[in-house]
């Protein structure tokens, strides 16, 4: 039986950028600190928010009230939310692993805000065979808890689970469960582990690295 693949989703399928959000937040908002994009990405709300804690708008009253943001919730969260880009090198991993008969999942801390906006952009994103979303689950990777909703999901348990995830804590919290867990760094190196384990073949329809594109 093959094992089940599951992905971290930022930093590992899609990148992102809070300097994003903060540019547009801070021009329509009346004392936005000087960091706005830091104080977005750690401010206690998103913690609260992609546990599920608070809803949307309790998140936007929140920062709204922290930064004299001037608009509407739809506005704050069209600026919020769209802060993706894909990694094309690893949509096409995963592209390859689905041809090769494996069954992927996406297990991330994040909030409904996001999942909205990478699902109704990404084409990639409908084709796993589940989701485990921190906000849904109550409690964020390297909690206990929501790496026990992946299992009960997903069947599985041990090292039937291959786990790709971009943060240290919560690859150990998977090796400490039993999973065949790798730190994400590169997707040369991710594609080289799973390389390595036979799941993918050295010719699984990735680009080439930038130094071996051809000239425009």
């Amino acid at each position: 039986m093959n094992p089940v693949v599951v992905f971290d989703l930022g930093k590992v399928l899609v990148d992102f950028d809070y300097r994003l959000a903060a540019r547009k937040i801070a021009a329509r908002s009346t004392r936005p600190p000087r960091d706005l994009a830091d104080f977005l990405s750690t401010s206690p709300l998103i913690v609260q928010y992609e546990r599920g804690e608070i809803t949307r708008r309790q998140f936007f009253e929140g920062i709204r009230q922290a930064v004299g943001f001037q608009g509407s919730l739809d506005e704050f969260s069209g600026y919020f939310a769209d802060i993706f880009t894909e990694i094309p090198p690893m949509i096409a991993l995963h592209a390859a692993l689905r041809a090769r008969g494996f069954k992927t999942y996406i297990f991330s801390n994040t909030n409904d805000l996001a999942v909205e906006h990478i699902a109704g952009n990404f084409p990639f994103f409908r084709h796993f065979d589940g989701y485990v979303y921190s906000y849904r689950a109550g409690a964020m990777k390297p909690e206990t808890k929501i790496y026990e909703v992946m299992e009960a999901l997903c069947g599985r348990r041990g090292a039937d689970i291959v786990y790709l995830d971009d943060r240290r804590e919560n690859v150990e919290a998977g090796l400490a469960r039993g999973w065949r867990a790798f730190l994400h760094e590169t997707p040369e190196k991710t594609r080289a582990a799973l390389e390595k384990m036979g799941m993918v073949g050295a010719d699984n329809g990735l680009p080439p690295p930038l130094n071996e594109l051809p000239a425009a």
